[in-house]
């Protein structure tokens, strides 16, 4: 997903559109949920990541010093659109696979 056409604040969005490709739209809200849910804890892990370069372990709550990069790399995370942004941009465009469970009607 290229994140530069997903839209950084949250805009009016008509859900019977939205529910179309399931035809419903509560089966809608699960799948955008769940994926919004793997974008974030994805996001997370590299943001842990990327500051573990920067863990030192003689810091102690007197010793804290602000590392510029590590506030470059935190102030860019918190530019990137929020991950159900991402997700219904996803859902949209027909990039997510979802399938659901089958019920058997002999029990």
């Amino acid at each position: 997903m290229d994140k530069k056409k997903v839209p950084t604040n949250t805009i009016t969005r008509d859900i019977k559109y939205l529910a179309e490709p399931t035809g419903n739209i509560y089966e809608t809200v699960v799948v955008l949920y769940k994926r919004a849910n793997q974008i974030a804890l994805q996001e997370k892990k590299e943001l842990n990541k990327k500051l573990e370069d920067f863990k030192n372990d003689r810091d102690t709550m007197d010793e804290v010093f602000e590392n510029r990069e590590q506030i470059e790399i935190s102030k860019f995370y918190e530019r990137q659109p929020k991950p159900a942004l991402v997700a219904i941009e996803e859902f949209k465009d027909g990039e997510l696979y979802y399938r659901t469970a089958k019920h058997d009607s002999e029990e």
